[in-house]
């Protein structure tokens, strides 16, 4: 329920921001084609000068917009820290959001150059060209909308690793808290409910990732004259694996918490719409498609280090390895995540193998508590951007830098919030941004910076 603050603005003044908006909207797009040439991939395998070279170009589009800009290192990629004040009193707003991008893969797999953006049928293709240069250039867009007469303070933080899991922005936040200090967090790195329905992120899974790795023999030996009495690394493993869920698809992990998601209308048809599922293979799991996909726990083999086909031999591996991705109930500690995960594989070895996992990273999730003033004033913003009330979502995926955020700053609300839809395939081939949404969200980015000039700091 909204309060009466959301009134603070009128109808007239509403529509004047978004027409500005509209009005800057070629050259925030031509910015944005500019950085999304840039190939800031941060994984190390790449060119790291792109990377600085993509802080720097950032740097320039806030120094343009007049804030006290700094490019900021801390044993990781570079991360791009600009404020401006805002009248006295106001309250101050951190925008958030990565310059760094994935790897383009296989260049085949894409309908256009990853990093020549192209326009095709009211989308901008490119690698970065949503997730998340986008996010960097709304936040530029509500500058711009506001220019000599920001309504609040503002302070940018544009990280140069997110896609490479942020592990230096804990160490960034610590040093430069100070200057990052705020009444209010706007996150870009989040979607959309659908083309036309804004929303915010109120729930985000916590991660876990492990290996483990089984062992049978000595050494490999010959596996017709062993085979049939000794039990070969990879079928043990293969075992191993099958316990990590139900008959029905459920995870089978003791100690893993599940939860309940919000009522959203998300059938089947759209899940396979989207997802790409094959027309036979049938959906895991049990209780809603939402709560399977955003508060129950998910367990994922996504890699298995084991003789590939075209080099298998009639040999009984000794040893083989599994990399599991493990995703959490939003508010489930990772490290208790750790020990059931461990607990489970160690007690289900097969036939007595010798299994043993390590812990490779894990994430908090993230559940806010979306209520007051910041939240009331953000909902009605997206309302006058698109029309339509948004509505609150959860991601099955992690965001492990929010909780850096939300552990740093307390008492600051948090907004989760994105430019991504889901056709944007971020992260895949043909990554993609719906150019009428974008213009949608850098109006709303504009008029929720007014909403919470209404606001007196600390409220």
């Amino acid at each position: 329920m909204t309060t009466d603050a959301t009134d603070a603005l009128t109808p007239d003044a509403i529509a004047e921001i978004t027409k500005r908006v509209a009005d800057l909207m070629p050259q925030v797009r031509a910015d944005l084609e500019d950085l999304t040439r840039i190939p800031s991939v941060s994984l190390d395998s790449f060119d790291q000068a792109q990377v600085q070279r993509s802080a720097e170009a950032t740097a320039e589009l806030l120094r343009a917009e007049g804030l006290e800009v700094q490019i900021v290192e801390e044993g990781g990629r570079p991360a791009v820290i600009g404020h401006i004040d805002g009248p006295p009193g106001a309250p101050t707003v951190l925008l958030y959001a990565h310059h760094d991008v994935q790897p383009p893969g296989d260049e085949a797999d894409w309908d256009s150059p990853p990093f020549e953006p192209t326009e095709r049928d009211g989308r901008l293709y490119g690698r970065g060209a949503a997730d998340d240069k986008a996010g960097v250039m709304a936040h530029v867009a509500a500058l711009r909308a506001h220019r000599g007469a920001l309504p609040v303070g503002v302070t940018l933080f544009i990280e140069g690793e997110e896609e490479i899991a942020s592990e230096s922005l804990p160490r960034l936040l610590e040093r430069h808290r100070d200057r990052l200090a705020c009444d209010a967090i706007v996150l870009a790195d989040s979607l959309n409910w659908a083309i036309g329905t804004p929303a915010l992120t109120t729930t985000l899974r916590g991660s876990i990732r492990v290996v483990v790795t089984v062992r049978t023999l000595a050494h490999g030996v010959h596996s017709g004259m062993f085979g049939g009495a000794c039990p070969d690394a990879i079928t043990s493993l293969a075992r191993l694996l099958a316990t990590l869920h139900d008959e029905a698809g459920d995870v089978a992990i003791a100690g893993l918490t599940s939860g309940e998601a919000p009522t959203l209308d998300y059938d089947e048809a759209r899940l396979r719409e989207e997802s790409g599922l094959l027309p036979g293979t049938e959906l895991i799991g049990t209780g809603t498609i939402l709560d399977r996909l955003w508060t129950k726990p998910a367990a994922t083999v996504i890699g298995i280090n084991s003789p590939s086909v075209e080099e298998a031999g009639n040999v009984l591996n000794p040893t083989a390895s599994a990399k599991i991705s493990v995703r959490l109930h939003p508010e489930q500690d990772p490290m208790e995540a750790w020990e059931a995960i461990k607990n489970h594989l160690e007690g289900n070895a097969p036939w007595g193998a010798e299994v043993s996992v390590q812990l490779e990273e894990t994430g908090w999730g993230f559940a806010a508590k979306a209520e007051g003033p910041v939240y009331d004033q953000a909902r009605a913003a997206f309302a006058d951007a698109w029309g339509s009330e948004p509505v609150d979502v959860g991601i099955g995926g992690s965001i492990p830098f929010v909780r850096a955020f939300a552990d740093l700053f307390p008492d600051a609300a948090i907004l989760v919030t994105g430019v991504e839809d889901p056709d944007t395939r971020a992260h895949g081939a043909n990554e993609s941004l719906h150019l009428g949404e974008f213009e949608r969200t850098c109006a709303a980015e504009a008029i929720l910076l007014a909403r919470l000039g209404t606001l007196g700091k600390g409220e």
